[in-house]
């Protein structure tokens, strides 16, 4: 398939929408604790998403048969992507927390992730969070016009596996813009100079899914939510980065905070 190519006009957009998303992000980082329950974040982002006069591009959409239930993705410790928000998950010391913000504004969307340590954790996680982040720092700078799609996949998946680390395999990273899910498809493993070659004006959502233990995921019975099937604790980083001939230009970057 075609991989689309904003014009001004778009790229104007997508700067707005990816701002709103990151600005969300940025407000809910801090309210992850202990003692707090995941429907807690989803009932806060789901209020800043809308004061930002947006709308989340999660809450009912649609997979098979299945219409995702929240405004936010929320996923705990062992949980990958895509959980789903409740009162009954309280958050505990030492938890980590991936929040996945994707909004709608005027037509285009925008996407990120972070996952959040809640309280003290330990220095292996540490090191998972730490090297997933930089991680997608790495995937990022390969995004660079005349390079290809595996060039940022291979960068990815070095980085992680020589700390140790397995990336998931099942679910990748995309393009974005009208839709939340364009091509080309970023996997976060690969070999260089292979795939799609990236020209101006692309918006890809590069998003390492890394896991502490083994690659393989499983999806939990409500049908949404990915997890480890090992049990081991996973990290989700996500940008949604233009292409330009300057080089990658991250657009998920949160509003300054007023004075």
């Amino acid at each position: 398939m075609t991989i689309p190519i904003k014009n001004k006009d778009g790229i104007a957009k997508m700067r707005e929408a990816c701002a709103i998303a990151a600005t969300v992000l940025e407000a809910l980082k801090p309210l992850v604790r202990p003692g707090i329950t995941t429907q807690d974040l989803e009932e806060a982002g789901r209020d800043l998403i809308a004061s930002y006069g947006a709308r989340s591009a999660c809450y009912g959409y649609q997979h098979g048969s299945r219409r995702y239930p929240a405004h936010t993705c929320i996923s705990v410790n062992d949980e990958v992507v895509h959980g789903i928000p409740s009162f009954r998950r309280i958050l505990r010391d030492g938890d980590i927390v991936s929040l996945d913000i994707v909004v709608w504004h005027d037509g285009y969307v925008g996407d990120n992730a972070f996952t959040v340590p809640c309280g003290a954790i330990s220095p292996a996680v540490e090191k998972l969070l730490r090297v997933t982040r930089e991680a997608l720092e790495l995937g990022i700078r390969q995004a660079v016009v005349g390079n290809r799609i595996g060039d940022i996949s291979a960068a990815i998946q070095a980085y992680v596996e020589s700390n140790g680390f397995s990336v998931v395999r099942e679910m990748v990273g995309h393009g974005v813009g009208v839709a939340m899910h364009e091509p080309p498809e970023i996997p976060n493993f690969g070999r260089k100079g292979t795939g799609d070659k990236i020209k101006p004006g692309m918006t890809l959502a590069i998003e390492p899914m890394v896991n502490l233990g083994g690659a393989k995921t499983k999806t939990l019975a409500d049908g949404w939510t990915v997890s480890t099937s090992d049990g081991a604790p996973s990290a989700h980083f996500e940008h949604t980065v233009l292409t330009t001939e300057r080089g990658p230009e991250i657009l998920t970057i949160p509003r300054p905070r007023a004075a």
